[in-house]
């Protein structure tokens, strides 16, 4: 069975003449443990995929399942200690007045732990900052240490999917492999299932085992990481991609 699956998946933004249809038809699964990836020029509706499924984007039709449990329009609050997302921009995400404790401490309350400020500091472990980083403020961080603390947040309920929108487009070049290492490493133990969206395909080779292809809301091919990193695309939109990747 799945971790997570997605039928027919439809999402609009806007009504009668105003409607945009964001994302056609699309359908794909993902296996417990696999790390999914979602390619595509900006606009192509990769991360409005995930958006519809935690409840972000409410206008969509189709079929989303996880661990196999049919998903409604309303999120129950046992989703998201299954599904958490980590955003593009870790400058936008985090509580400007908010401590790391708070953010971190806040989330875990929501999710009704009460080991808080054991949990806080094994986060802190976890994704590679450590104790030190506990009571200072977003302005006191790299835009690295902010994602990383974003991760952990995301973490902190425990969840056996994570979505991945772009997680390190927002920061340096000299940064993103060191989130991404901590990802793939993350992913290996905890046992976590991703769904990384990225318009960089090296990021997708490097971290996902499978991939869609998308163009103007579609699905154009889906194919494994071996089929990408040997040119073997049959789309010719998947083609152009990975032409333009060299």
């Amino acid at each position: 069975m799945s971790m997570l699956s997605v039928e027919n998946l439809n999402v609009w933004f806007g009504h009668g003449r105003d409607r945009v249809d964001a994302v056609k038809d699309a359908t794909f699964a993902v296996a417990r443990g696999e790390s999914f990836g979602l390619v595509g020029e900006s606009g192509s509706g990769k991360s409005t995929i995930l958006r519809a499924i935690t409840g972000l984007a409410p206008d969509w039709s189709g079929n989303i399942t996880v661990d196999g449990k049919e998903i409604g329009k309303r999120r129950e609050k046992a989703f998201f200690k299954t599904v958490q997302m980590v955003f593009q921009d870790p400058y936008a995400s985090l509580h400007p007045r908010h401590s790391v404790d708070q953010v971190l401490g806040e989330t875990l309350y929501l999710h009704g732990f009460t080991d808080i400020d054991t949990r806080v500091v094994n986060l802190l472990d976890d994704v590679g900052l450590g104790a030190k980083f506990r009571f200072r403020y977003p302005h006191q961080l790299s835009g690295g240490q902010r994602q990383r603390v974003a991760i952990a947040r995301a973490l902190a309920p425990a969840p056996e999917i994570l979505l991945l929108d772009e997680p390190t487009s927002a920061l340096d070049v000299s940064v993103q492999a060191e989130i991404l290492n901590l990802l793939a490493d993350l992913r290996t133990e905890h046992g976590l299932t991703y769904v990384m969206v990225s318009h960089d395909l090296s990021v997708v080779g490097h971290m996902c085992d499978r991939l869609a292809v998308m163009k103007d809301g579609e699905i154009v091919e889906i194919m494994d990481v071996a089929t990408l990193r040997n040119m073997q695309a049959t789309h010719p939109y998947s083609q152009h991609l990975l032409q333009a990747s060299l």
